[in-house]
Order: C-alpha cells, then structure tokens, then sequence
C-alpha cells in the first residue's frame, strides 16, 4: 500500500512550551516536531483574546484551534499557565475614576495591575514602583497586584535609572547578609596573606599594568610583560582570583550566581559582587598585593605562543594605565612603559591579522557614552573612540581565553560536558537570507553557497562597508542576523571568532561564568576530574547565565535609549543629520549621526505625497513623485517630539 507523502503530521492537543507575547499582545509558541526539536519545529500563533493570562515568559499548556486557510498558519489558545516566568513588575501608579492601578513599563505586559485602596501605602499618583501580582484568576478583568517599592517620582533620573535594573528583575543593593560575608572573606584574605602567597608564582617583581576606562573602579586583568631575548617575550594574562573568596554555596556565591553579572548603564555599575570586594580585595589595584590566577605566554616577535602556563600567582600593578594614557604613549613613542606597550601591541596586531584569517568578523559596532549634569540630564552625547589600546587589551584576552579553553578540551580529549564553554551557533540561513535581501539595494552583495555562509565572506562585506556613511547600519543589521553567544558545557565552537574552542576566564569580577571557569581549571591543573553533579549544576546554570546576560544587556540599551530620548527632548525644533536606519508600513525609522538616537518620520508627517512602503525593494515610493527613500539614504532631520514615558522620538524631514 501506498504511503502519502502529502500527510499532514498531526499536532496534539495540550502541547506545552514557552510563550513569547509581543508589544502587540500576540502571543507565539514553538512546538518542536520531536523531543529533539529540529528544524520542523512549527509556531503557534495566540490572539490576545485567547491568552488566559499567560505572561511572556511563562510556561504554558495550548490547544491548537482548527488550521486556517494557509495550512502553515498554526492559531491556538493558552489552556494552562504552567510556570511563571515571573510576576514582578515596574510601572507607573495611576488612577482614574477612583480606581488606583499600575501602568507597566514592560510593553509585553497587555494589560495593567490593580491596587486596592489599602495596598496603596506611601505611593502617589505618578510615582514609579516595583508591583507584585498576587492573584489573576480571571482573564476577563485586571489582576490584582501588591506594591513592593516606591522607587521615586517618574522622570527623575534616579527613579528612571532604578526603574531599568528592578525591571529586569535586578537589585540595587545586597542584603546585610552578603554584605558582612563579604568583609569576612576581605579580612580572611588579609589575615592569611603571606601564608597564601608561598603557595603561589610571584610575580611581584615583574613588570606588571591595567589598562582600563578612566572611569573604572574594578580591575579585573592585569597584563605582565618580560622580555626574554630580541625575538622572544614573556606576556601573563592575570585575572583577579575571585575563586580565592568565594566559597560555593555560601550566601555571597549564592547572590553572585542569582545575579551571574554587573550590569552597566549610562551612569553607574550594578556590580554582581560587593564593593569591598569588586573595587577593593579583588580588583588588581596599583600598588598593591593581589592575588591572580593566571595564563602565561612565552611568544616569539610573531605573535606565535611557543609555550602556556596556567595556575595561582600572586601580582603587584606597577601601574594603572586608563586607554587615553596608553594611546597617547603609543602615539607619542615616549612615556612609561613605552617599550613593554609598544611591543605588546605589535603583537596584538599579529593576534589580530591571525584571527581575521582565519575568519573571525571584523566588527566595529558604535557605542555613545553621556556626559551628565548635577541633576543626571545628558548635556553632551558621543561616540566611544576604539584605538589600539583597546584592541591591544581585547586582544590578549581573546588569547587567554581561546588558550583556556583548548587546554581543557585536549585533557578531557573533546569530551563535552566537562567545561563552561562561550559558543556561539552558526547563522540560521533565514536570517541570512533577510540580511541578503536588507543588502541588496545597498549595493553590498553577499554570496551565500547553498545553505551555508562563510565567515569570510561577511568579512568581505563588512570591510566594503568601512567608511561608508551606512557602515554602522550594515554592521548592526549584521549582528541581528547572527546567533547569540551564549554559555554550554556543550562546545560546538564560536563563529563569530572562528575559535573551535573559547571560553569567558577573563572578568570573573562581573561575570559568574568566568567563576565557574576558574573553579573548574583549579580541578583540572590539580591533575582531578569534577564530579558529574557539579558538571551537572554547571550546565543548569550556563542556561541562567544566558539569559541574565540577555536582561543585563536590555538593561543598558534602555538606559541609553532613555537618555537619548531625553536629550532630544531639549533639542524640539532643531536639525540634525540622519541615516535611514529602518523602513515600515508606518513610517521611516532615522538614526541622528552623532548621537546615533534613533526616531520615527511618520507617514503622516510625509506631506508631499503619498507613500507606501515596497517591500521587496527597501524603499518609501511617492505615488505620484516616484520619490524614493532608500534604507542607508543620507537625510536632514528636524526634531518634533520626544515621549520620554515611551521612549519615542519623533522626526519630521526637511
């Protein structure tokens, strides 16, 4: 008998998975075809009348609705929350016709947080706070929320800057609790200094720097350097040895591992440790006794490493360098440690030619930074510089943890599961496809070879686009097409630098996986194996780190947005440079050059025409004109409006 090849597999009812909800209050869940997942995996669409209270994030139980017209469209409805993702929110109080409530800043969150009349506290009208939802049961009417802070008056720069880090489900402050385990492990640490240095490589004596932002308070990476002959020196990458005091388990690794990251917005760190640890007995600090685990590397005039070490040492800054001081140094050829930098950076520039051969991408992507006044208002906005001195730090820690990594993986023989591993996936080839089809009316092809890309040829792309007025768009539509990075004990390599192995060893002051990486290499040069339950806590919590690194990150690109907004907000009428940065049904997205903040030109501000936007080609067409605006198109902007509330700008051309 004849099998149909045409069959439809069928889809149970009562299928659960994670759902994801819009700003537009669509919900989609990924069913996989298998147990395994796979690329059959189908999407499921819910309509916001069909939620059931289901929150973004959450963990929910759907029935698929009969198939529609187009027999790949999958509609359903939420049956079941299974799991929430969380039930913590900031938003604004408001209240209207007696009735207090809660207007989220969370765009995904659809609907807003009743507070009765006795739950209302200190809090007033306007003021942000930090809600809880203690009961939704009933998807028909509002859930009923519990005010867990005021933090300020919505509009202030501090109640704005602690609104972004509580909304991400991050603290300000560490409990007491932390607090006094952390100046214990500081006076334990002093107390037993000289006993603990004998056990480890000193190298006081050497010539020892930082180089880091002017700004910066915790010094995670020291570089040391020697040379050995004319062709031959001797570079160590030392990193704080935050393994030294912070025992597993304790109340102070449980919060660093909760929070698994500092966060960094534009006018403060919300570090992972305590600052009597991560600016003080951690932080490689000039002048003073440190202890460092470190990586160390006999190179030849090349670049080549002939010969590693890894293991305890004990350091002594001779010098902390910022990157203007280095730079102008290097520039200048004269200065402390002028020959230690020059040669360091002849050598970076051989890490770096190496690495770009082999394949890594060359990406350049632009940050602004914000000076502040008194009351926290940005009065200037620009573009952070990277020179050689930051390449020069980048680069031998790129070498640290490349090297870290290929270590371990040749003593467990690639074995996976045995380590903390940075990978990064190869491209999904629709976002290929997508970024080809964004690049074509640029002019910028990309060739792609059946269902695969080549790192070298998105190199060859991006370097085309160097210098162009488009360079920073194309750089970052390229990185929306890319994989995350993310952490696994399971390696399957990085694409993006073009490293089989590579790990995170490097900041384990403000990064728990790097913790995690220094504990388990201690296991491994004792010439032990972990044991299978902590390799197992260990894959649990490189998924935690992941996505606390994704929170983190949307933490400091809000904090940036909404300065931008507000600096804007003071520059109404004003005309600026921009660059077509996006186009829609609903308008033409601009990015201003210098500050690179980004607004919309509605369509209904295009007067001159009527536009529609084509699709296929990128472009806003005037009906009756045939006047295009291209993506990647240099245009005059003028300022109209700024919703710091929103976060939006308006822009109108002219």
């Amino acid at each position: 008998m004849r099998k149909n090849k045409d069959k439809k597999e069928p889809i149970k009812i009562g299928q659960v998975g994670t759902i994801r909800i819009n700003a537009r209050a669509i919900g989609t869940v990924l069913l996989p075809a298998s147990p395994a997942g796979g690329p059959n995996a189908k999407t499921v669409e819910i309509d916001t009348l069909f939620l059931n209270t289901a929150l973004d994030g959450d963990g929910v139980k759907i029935l698929l609705h009969p198939l529609g017209t187009k027999q790949t469209e999958l509609k359903g409805e939420v049956v079941e929350v299974l799991k929430r993702k969380r039930e913590e929110f900031v938003g604004t109080l408001q209240r209207e016709d007696g009735v207090y409530f809660v207007v989220t800043d969370d765009k995904r969150m659809y609907t807003n947080i009743i507070i009765l009349p006795h739950e209302i506290g200190q809090a007033k009208e306007k003021d942000k706070v930090l809600v809880k939802i203690v009961r939704w049961t009933d998807p028909k009417r509002d859930p009923l929320g519990q005010i867990l802070r005021v933090i300020g008056p919505a509009g202030q720069h501090e109640t704005e800057m602690q609104s972004i880090v509580l909304e991400k489900g991050f603290r300000p402050e560490f409990s007491a609790e932390v607090e006094r385990e952390a100046k214990v492990a500081k006076n334990h640490a002093l107390a037993n200094l000289a006993e603990e240095a004998a056990k480890r490589r000193d190298f006081r004596t050497i010539t020892t720097f930082t180089i880091d932002p002017i700004d910066a308070k915790d010094f995670d990476d020291a570089l040391s350097f020697q040379k050995i002959n004319d062709n031959t020196y001797e570079v160590g990458v030392h990193i704080a040895d935050v393994s030294f005091f912070i025992r597993p388990h304790t109340k102070l690794d449980e919060e660093a591992r909760d929070r698994a990251t500092s966060i960094y917005l534009v006018d403060r760190t919300i570090p992972m440790l305590p600052e009597v640890l991560s600016n003080d007995m951690c932080s490689l600090r000039e002048g003073e006794d440190r202890f460092a685990f470190s990586a160390v590397f006999t190179m030849d005039k090349n670049g080549r490493v002939l010969k590693e070490w890894f293991g305890k040492t004990i350091i002594r800054s001779n010098k902390r360098f910022s990157y203007e001081e280095v730079q102008w140094i290097l520039d200048n050829k004269q200065g402390l440690f002028y020959e230690e930098l020059q040669i360091l950076n002849q050598l970076a520039y051989k890490l770096r030619e190496k690495k770009i051969e082999e394949g890594a991408l060359i990406f350049e992507d632009e940050e602004v930074k914000f000076e502040l006044d008194e009351n926290g208002r940005p009065i200037r906005v620009y573009k952070k510089e990277r020179t050689d001195s930051h390449k020069l730090i980048e680069d031998f820690m790129l070498l640290a943890n490349k090297k870290v990594a290929e270590y371990v993986s040749r003593l467990n023989r690639g074995q996976d599961r045995t380590f903390v591993y940075r990978v990064h996936e190869v491209p999904d080839m629709e976002k290929i496809i997508s970024l080809k089809e964004f690049l074509d009316p640029l002019g910028y092809g990309l060739k792609l070879s059946g269902q695969k890309i080549s790192s070298v040829e998105i190199n060859r792309m991006l370097a085309r686009s160097i210098g162009s007025p488009e360079e920073s768009m194309i750089h970052r539509a390229t990185v929306r097409a890319m994989q995350k990075a993310i952490y696994s004990t399971k390696n399957i390599g990085h694409f993006g630098l073009a490293f089989p192995h590579y790990t995170h060893f490097t900041s384990p002051i403000r990064r728990y996986p790097d913790l995690m990486v220094h504990r388990l290499l201690e296991i491994y040069l004792a010439g032990k194996r972990p044991s299978a339950e902590l390799l197992a806590e260990y894959s649990e919590l490189a998924i935690h780190c992941s996505e606390q690194e994704r929170l983190a990150a949307e933490a400091e690109r809000d904090s940036v947005k909404y300065k931008q907004v507000e600096y804007m907000g003071d520059k109404i009428g004003q005309t600026y440079n921009g660059i077509i940065s996006g186009l829609t049904d609903w308008g033409i997205y601009v990015e201003e050059l210098e500050t690179k903040a980004e607004g919309l030109v509605r369509l209904s501000d295009l007067k001159d025409d009527y536009y529609h936007f084509d699709e296929k080609r990128f472009a806003m067409v005037g009906e009756r004109t045939k006047k295009r605006y291209r993506l990647g198109d240099l245009v005059k902007i003028k300022v109209k409006k700024a919703d710091l509330s929103r976060k939006i700008i308006d822009y109108i051309l002219v």
